[in-house]
């Protein structure tokens, strides 16, 4: 079975509300078996738009990404945000076949 992603880019516009939903989004985030791949860190936008954060989190699977994102306690972390932030994020199911070479 494919796993699932969630891929975020994230502008952070106030940092100490912002931080409200980092402590509050452990608990989905645990619940469904998520685990950062990517959490900030140094990146270059070689192509097209970014954003100041990039988040790649990993799931068992694509419906347990969903899952999690639908939540009542990741929906509670959102609410925690408070629109501290400007987000794009996909959930995405993760390719599990054959690989160049």
């Amino acid at each position: 079975m494919a796993k699932g992603y969630w891929v975020g880019r994230v502008d952070v516009h106030d940092p100490d509300t912002y931080k409200n939903y980092v402590a509050a989004n452990g608990a989905a985030f645990s619940k469904y078996g998520g685990r950062f791949l990517v959490r900030g860190g140094k990146y270059e936008t070689v192509k097209g738009a970014s954003r100041s954060r990039n988040v790649v989190i990993e799931f068992p699977s694509y419906e347990a990404a969903l899952e999690c994102f639908h939540s009542p306690e990741y929906q509670a972390a959102l609410r925690a945000q408070g629109g501290s932030a400007e987000v794009d994020l996909i959930v995405i199911e993760g390719y599990d076949g054959p690989q160049p070479g």
